[in-house]
């Protein structure tokens, strides 16, 4: 039903007409949390990409394709991307009337995106969303990354998941300074078998170059967990723990949630919402959680925050020192 969701209102999200208005809504939201930056995820262009991906064909070379999906179209369709992202950046400007005496909140909210793939296509369409993408984030400011989205459990996403990292291993070099951060690990035996939750974690981060990990419930299943937990720390891939989505969408929560086991294994981690509108939460609530639930201190609570900047696609060196 979460994923279904989208579906529902994906003729009003899509629309470039509406998207500076909802950006400002989400920013005003934020601001009302003391929230100061927002990393937010969309999708530009995702038909005709994909459709360019259908006419080419998965050949299996990665670079060949590259440049033929480059000299065939995508390149025109990045550079609309980066003036609508400027558009929806000016509209969300207007709508707030930041600059004026009537300036709502969000106007002191930072916002950049990341663009998404769909990881349930065929193999051609998501790598040509993945390319699209990381030009996308090389050429527009307000892009900071790029990430994979849809159900992780998908016959598809299943099928091609190690397919999808070597996709990302192959354009990486390209775009050495466009942040990837990827859902991983948002699996149960409930969903997969055995064999199917295994890796995907260390896939993500080994392979496809993560940089933070969206949920990561499934470590505990991963093949040398505890080594994979020790190398996560020492690159310091960030763990996006998304609480409310989990006990939702997964039935995992309580005990069943690995925050602490991340914790202890000195993983950063941070707090994140998932989807505040169709969860029907924010991130007040998931701090809430980690206080009623695993009794994080106010210590704790503050790393969290300080890990969200930190981590994030911000240019520049961390705030803290320590």
């Amino acid at each position: 039903d979460f994923f279904g969701a989208f579906e529902g209102f994906s003729l009003l999200s899509s629309n470039p007409n509406l998207q500076g208005m909802m950006v400002a809504s989400v920013a005003n939201r934020a601001a009302a949390q003391s929230i100061h930056y927002l990393e937010l995820m969309l999708t530009l262009d995702g038909e005709p990409v994909r459709q360019l991906g259908r006419q080419l064909g998965w050949s299996g070379d990665a670079q060949e394709m590259r440049h033929q999906l480059l000299a065939g179209g995508l390149d025109a369709l990045v550079k609309q991307g980066s003036e609508q992202i400027a558009r929806i950046e000016a509209e969300r400007y207007v709508s707030l009337d930041c600059g004026s005496s009537s300036a709502q909140p969000g106007c002191g909210v930072k916002v950049r995106f990341l663009q998404q793939t769909k990881r349930t296509q065929a193999p051609a369409e998501v790598f040509a969303q993945l390319l699209y993408a990381f030009e996308l984030a090389q050429r527009s400011e307000h892009v900071v990354g790029i990430n994979l989205v849809g159900p992780e459990d998908h016959p598809i996403a299943q099928r091609d998941y190690s397919l999808h990292m070597r996709m990302l291993a192959a354009l990486r070099p390209h775009y050495p300074e466009v942040g990837i951060a990827l859902h991983a690990g948002e699996l149960t035996l409930n969903l997969v078998p055995p064999e199917e939750i295994n890796s995907h974690i260390r896939e993500a981060i080994t392979i496809g170059g993560a940089k933070r990990i969206g949920h990561g419930v499934s470590i505990g299943y991963e093949t040398n967990a505890r080594e994979l937990l020790a190398l996560m720390a020492k690159l310091r891939v960030l763990v996006e723990l998304c609480l409310t989505s989990n006990a939702v969408i997964l039935g995992i929560e309580n005990n069943d949630h690995p925050l602490l086991e991340y914790q202890q294994a000195g993983v950063p981690t941070a707090l994140a919402s998932d989807d505040e509108g169709v969860l029907r939460t924010d991130l007040t609530e998931q701090f809430v959680l980690a206080v009623r639930r695993y009794g994080l201190t106010y210590s704790q609570l503050k790393q969290l925050a300080r890990n969200s900047l930190t981590y994030s696609f911000l240019p520049g060196e961390s705030l803290w020192r320590s």
